[in-house]
Formats: C-alpha cells, sequence, structure tokens
C-alpha cells in the first residue's frame, strides 16, 4: 500500500533540498574559477589564485549582506508602494484580525500589515527575523478571497517568516549582486589595463580574463538556475507549513487557483528580485519561460501536493 505523504514529509524534504541547493553555490563558485584559471596557470597557482578571488569575495559579500539586512525590507515595501495600515481603521480591522489568528496559530509574533493599491492578486512577507516582519496584501487579493483563504494566504507569508525564507533569498540576493560587482571592476581591469612584455610574460591579462569568464558563468548560467530552485522548493515548503498552521490546505489550494487568474502587481511587474518573494510571479507567468528559471513551482502541481495532504 502507498503510503500518503503528509505535512511534515513534504517540508522535511524541501528543508533538505534547499539546504543542499544553497550549499552548491559557494562550491559551484569556487570550482568554476580553479577550472577556468588551471586553463592558463599550473594547478598549484590555481588554487592560489581561486583563493585570492574566493576570500575577498565572500568578505564583500557579508559586508554587503549587513547593509541588506538593515535596510532590505523598507527597499521591498517602498518599491512595491505598500502602506501601513492600522488596526484602528473599520476597514481593516478583519484583516488584521485575520493576521492575529494566523500568527498566534504559528506561534509567532503579529507582523505589521501592510496594502498595496494594485487589483492583482499577490502578497509577500519581509523583515529581519520574526518579530520584525511585515506582511504585504494587495488590495485585489483582500477583495477577491474569501476569509479562509485569505487566512490561507496569510499562513503561506507567515510560514515564509517562520521558516526563516526572508533572510534566505536576502543572502542569495546579496550574494549574486557582489559577484556580479566583481565581474563588471575585473572587465574594466582587463580592457583598461597597460600591455607591457613583463605582463604577457607573467600571463596577468589571460589570468583576469579566466577568472571573469569564471564569474560571467557562475551569474548567467549557474545562479538564475540555482536560486530560481531553492525558490521553487521554498513556496512549496511555504505551502506545506501554512496547510499545517490552518489545518486547511484546500482553501490554500483554492486561493491559489484565483491567484492565477491574476497575479500581476504593477509597482513589481518589472522588480525581478522582487519575484520570489511573492506568492505568485508579480510579472505574471510566461509560457516560454523554461521551467528551470522559473520562480515559482506550477500552481497545479501546488495544488496537487495541497490537495494530497
Amino acid at each position: 500500500m502507498r503510503k500518503v505523504r503528509t505535512v511534515y514529509d513534504h517540508i522535511r524534504s524541501n528543508n533538505i533540498k534547499t539546504t543542499l541547493l544553497v550549499l552548491a553555490f559557494p562550491l559551484i563558485f569556487v570550482l568554476l574559477v580553479f577550472l577556468f584559471t588551471w586553463i592558463v596557470v599550473p594547478q598549484k597557482e590555481a588554487f592560489d589564485i581561486t583563493l585570492r578571488v574566493a576570500i575577498p569575495t565572500m568578505t564583500v559579500c557579508l559586508i554587503w549582506l549587513l547593509i541588506s539586512w538593515l535596510f532590505g525590507d523598507s527597499m521591498m515595501l517602498n518599491m512595491a508602494g505598500a502602506k501601513q495600515i492600522n488596526d484602528t481603521d473599520p476597514e481593516y480591522k478583519y484583516i488584521f484580525k485575520s493576521v492575529e489568528n494566523v500568527a498566534l496559530a504559528a506561534g509567532l509574533p503579529t507582523p505589521r500589515v501592510y496594502i498595496i493599491d494594485d487589483s492583482g492578486l499577490n502578497a509577500f512577507a519581509t523583515g529581519r527575523a520574526p518579530n520584525d516582519a511585515t506582511v504585504a496584501l494587495t488590495r485585489g487579493i483582500i477583495n477577491k478571497l474569501d476569509k479562509s483563504e485569505l487566512e490561507g494566504v496569510i499562513a503561506h507569508e507567515m510560514a515564509h517568516i517562520g521558516n526563516r525564507d526572508i533572510r534566505l533569498d536576502m543572502l542569495l540576493v546579496t550574494g549574486i549582486g557582489v559577484t556580479v560587482f566583481i565581474a563588471d571592476i575585473l572587465l574594466r581591469n582587463i580592457i583598461h589595463a597597460p600591455h607591457s612584455r613583463e605582463e604577457e610574460k607573467n600571463n596577468t591579462t589571460a589570468i583576469l580574463f579566466m577568472v571573469w569568464l569564471a564569474f560571467m558563468v557562475f551569474n548567467i548560467i549557474i545562479t538564475p538556475i540555482l536560486r530560481m530552485a531553492i525558490s521553487r522548493k521554498r513556496e512549496f515548503a511555504a505551502d506545506a507549513t501554512g496547510a499545517q498552521i490552518t489545518r486547511n490546505p484546500a482553501a490554500l489550494a483554492s486561493a491559489l487557483r484565483k491567484i492565477t487568474s491574476n497575479p500581476v502587481v504593477e509597482s513589481l511587474e518589472k522588480q525581478k528580485t522582487m519575484a520570489a518573494v511573492c506568492i505568485a510571479n508579480p510579472g505574471g507567468e510566461r509560457a516560454f519561460v523554461s521551467e528551470l528559471f522559473a520562480t515559482h513551482p506550477p500552481v497545479a502541481e501546488r495544488i496537487k501536493r495541497l490537495e494530497s495532504m
């Protein structure tokens, strides 16, 4: 007899896969730098160059991460044009009550609540930690979903908060930003470097070019595939955790069906870094985009998993 997968099975499986994918980032980066430099220099020298490249890159990543950690949430809310709402406003009192109920069920502090004045159906969570978190909802998702569906969406976002997905995505975005920035510096050095005889002898330009090439392969091919894979796994995990919080996976499945009809949010449509944090891609799904580069799993698969719970 086939075993029925529980919510806990889904959560455990997605957490393991996410951990492996996160570990793959630095390992693949180091391997690429080593292999590309090894083409033009001996193995030992390639190893030394790899260390000299990897250590400063990781250091800059940590500094950039600290900046993102301090200001990332306010930047995201500003990009979305989100406005904080007050629980004393009669129009939003039931929204606050739903958020409070879901937070209580999740065992988390009640987050701040923001509204995005857009008819599209979408939502996202942000914040440095569970005690400093925010849930943002579009006016469209508030108006179009019933109470249980809306609580399912809020539970999904609370799951992202509880699972520390915001911190994870901030780490990934920071790492991507650093490697793109360093690649640009390397290219400028290659273009403007003086071409003396001694330099040609030491093969400096060739080494710089190969290091730059390693960065470009990492930025253009590896990074998008890994980040999107992690994003899809975290969406599955948030769906499973949200279903666990509300004890009503059918409500979240129903909400996803409605969200699919119009997830586009005008203020976020061109903000590619925001796509992964929303419950659905705010730019809308594009049929020609390979599943490898999709920010979210297919909605049909998400609904199927929820209904199997």
